[in-house]
């Protein structure tokens, strides 16, 4: 390299899984059957419907060049109509809805959109790690909010007590992730109390909510008082089985969408025009077929409930979302050393719970994204 790299690369790790899942592929190309259990990708199909509506949609002619920046409009009107329906939230297509790449895409441009170098941004202390690093990249200071280990919600007298003269984003995941705590109207309420109190940005990412839940599914939106306050990121990765396709969407205040636009517009040049239509005939799925993915994923779950029981680990079972977060016994070392031996001794590969967060060194997250078969070979090599 004839060049040094950019100040910021001393901010940022490379991805946990970017590097872990290179040693898993050079363990298979030894000849090693790994058994992944780790990540959350959906190996089911999209429905067949979008599928058709892909297939012919790719071989029309002008189907091919660049596309709006903003989407297409049938397909914000389409999630206009989906959040209306699932969520029972109104949200205008022309001006409060902005498809993505994929919803990470998003926490990079809310963030470039927002943050200055010095700048406060709030993480739980256990959540997706993309929060923190895309806002470190930013020049920006990450703040762990505890959250209580009894109850995964948040500690109020630790969010009631902070300065927030430097806060500009506060991040929120319900359901969360990785814990799979379900979402709740008095948290979410108390949130965006907060916000409007403190003038701090809440960005709630809310992409597993149709995924085993408990009720009905719930959206920041629900809440009184957050759209002045509040921007949401969903993504059709994880419920529609989409996860390759890079189809997400922010939605808020017409101000907030602006701001990210001049983000967005000047790092992509739009989405695929045959995956956006098919994208609008997924949104118009019945409850019908949401059932019949979760009714796949009941019996995944208690395949992986019988892995965690088999390490002796301890979770709830009132977990949404498509993983089962577990804490390790008391006779393990740690969480990672848990992780390494099964990769090593018995070639199948879990989450350690560390890369959400210090508070997660004593726990393992296994996916519900595997054939029930598959998990039952992880449970004959244990």
């Amino acid at each position: 390299m004839i060049i040094s790299t950019a100040d910021r690369l001393g901010q940022v790790k490379e991805y946990y899984f970017s590097q872990k899942l290179a040693q898993v592929r050079q363990m298979q190309s030894e000849g090693k059957k790994v058994l992944n259990l780790a990540i959350g990708s959906p190996d089911l199909a999209p429905a067949q419907s979008v599928l058709k509506k892909a297939s012919e949609e790719i071989f029309k002619d002008g189907n091919h060049g660049y596309q709006s920046y903003q989407g297409l409009p049938e397909l914000r009107q389409a999630i206009s109509e989906w959040l209306q329906r699932i969520f029972s939230v109104e949200l205008n297509p022309a001006n409060e809805i902005l498809p993505l790449i994929g919803s990470k895409e998003g926490i990079t441009h809310i963030s470039l959109a927002f943050l200055n170098p010095g700048d406060q941004v709030l993480v739980p202390e256990l959540c997706y790690p993309a929060y923190g690093s895309v806002a470190e990249m930013c020049g920006a200071e990450v703040i762990r909010f505890p959250i209580k280990e009894d109850s995964w919600e948040p500690d109020w007298q630790f969010l009631d007590q902070l300065d927030y003269s430097k806060v500009k984003l506060l991040w929120l995941n319900y359901p969360h992730m990785p814990t799979g705590q379900p979402a709740s109207n008095e948290v979410l309420a108390r949130f965006v109390k907060l916000a409007a109190e403190k003038k701090v940005l809440l960005c709630h990412d809310n992409p597993y909510s149709l995924i085993l839940p408990s009720g009905k599914p719930t959206s920041i939106f629900s809440i009184p008082g957050a759209k002045e306050v509040a921007i949401e990121l969903n993504s059709m990765s994880k419920s529609f089985n989409m996860a390759g396709w890079r189809i997400g969407w922010v939605a808020g205040a017409s101000d907030y969408i602006q701001a990210i636009i001049k983000i967005k517009s000047n790092v992509d040049s739009g989405m695929f025009k045959p995956l956006m239509l098919a994208a609008v005939e997924a949104l118009k799925l019945g409850d019908d077929w949401f059932d019949s993915v979760n009714s796949i994923y009941k019996e995944r779950r208690l395949k992986v409930q019988e892995i965690m029981d088999k390490l002796n680990c301890t979770y709830s079972k009132s977990q949404q979302g498509m993983f089962v977060w577990a804490k390790i016994s008391e006779s393990e070392k740690s969480a990672e050393d848990l992780v390494e031996r099964l990769l090593h001794e018995k070639h199948i590969f879990i989450t350690p719970g560390f890369i959400f967060g210090d508070k997660g060194k004593e726990y393992v997250r296994i996916s519900l994204c595997s054939d029930v078969e598959v998990y039952n070979e992880a449970l004959a090599r244990l």
